[in-house]
């Protein structure tokens, strides 16, 4: 009878962990393949989505491929020279100015002049900005007939891009002076500093001129326009001469050889009078000669 109650125990023992046992084995099934399953679901969408981004990628390779490539700011300097003939300067000159400042620009120097004909003739410089510069130079060519046109384009990108450089490295190095300047205690230091520093100033005083003046050429275009009068077209057969034109030319030449008759008289008329003061002096002499003399009185 003891030995019986004794079994009992460790056979319901042994259930109840084999049961526990299974329990866990069972749970851990459940993780792995809940886990499994996660994961080839993560397989799929990373399966399903290559290739949307395979599509997307080369889309984007063919858009860039097709695309033109962003150029590097440049900066150009842009130069032009206009010669025109109007029939009217002052006007043509008012309507220049007009363009010019309505395209945001400025007149500059400006010649006018006249011909002994009395045809007036302008020179003027204008300066636009170089996005109105085509337009402007467009406008100004047709406001009457164009002689003579020149256009010029430097590239100076490499000449801005080091000035722009050395005015900063010029910079860092006056501010280093100055540093230097207020930690320096003895004299002689302070002198040599204010040495160097007045140098450096000059420098970069000259290296901010540079730049201005590039970035007054680069951001303004320069155009030269030459205005002259147009001369008055001649009828149809005014170049064959008539009667009234041979007559005219006559009379120019008739008083053309008066005119050179006189001056060549007026050359010669001193020594012709001289030579007849010298002709009436020698028929003096010659009549005292040729008279008889004269008897005296009371010897007959």
């Amino acid at each position: 009878m003891h030995a019986r109650r004794s079994v009992r125990p460790v056979h319901a023992l042994a259930g109840i962990l084999l049961a526990a046992a299974l329990a866990l084995t069972g749970c851990s099934g459940a993780s792995d393949s809940g886990a499994d399953s996660s994961s080839a679901a993560d397989k799929a969408a990373a399966v399903g989505e290559a290739p949307e981004n395979a599509k997307s990628g080369a889309g984007a390779s063919g858009a860039k491929a097709t695309s033109a490539p962003k150029l590097t700011a440049t900066r150009i300097i842009r130069t032009a020279s206009l010669t025109v003939q109007v029939k009217d300067v002052p006007k043509a000159l008012d309507e220049a100015r007009t363009t010019t400042e309505n395209a945001g620009g400025y007149v500059g120097d400006e010649t006018t002049t006249r011909d002994e004909e009395g045809a007036e003739q302008t020179r003027v410089v204008l300066r636009v900005p170089v996005e109105r510069y085509d337009d402007v130079l467009t406008a100004l060519q047709g406001a009457g007939r164009l002689l003579e046109r020149t256009a010029k384009a430097q590239d100076v990108t490499d000449q801005v891009v080091d000035v722009d450089s050395r005015v900063a490295s010029q910079r860092a190095s006056v501010a280093r002076i100055r540093e230097l300047m207020d930690r320096a205690t003895k004299l002689s230091d302070v002198v040599a500093l204010e040495g160097e520093l007045s140098s450096r100033q000059a420098d970069l005083e000259s290296l901010l001129a540079q730049q201005a003046s590039l970035k007054d050429r680069t951001s303004l275009a320069t155009i030269t326009l030459s205005l002259s009068e147009k001369p008055v077209e001649k009828a149809a057969g005014d170049d064959d001469p008539g009667f009234t034109d041979a007559l005219a030319g006559g009379w120019d030449a008739f008083v053309t050889m008066l005119r050179w008759l006189a001056v060549g008289l007026g050359a010669v008329l001193p020594f012709l009078a001289l030579a007849v003061l010298l002709v009436l002096g020698w028929l003096a002499r010659q009549r005292r000669r040729a008279a008889p003399p004269t008897s005296e009185p009371g010897q007959d």
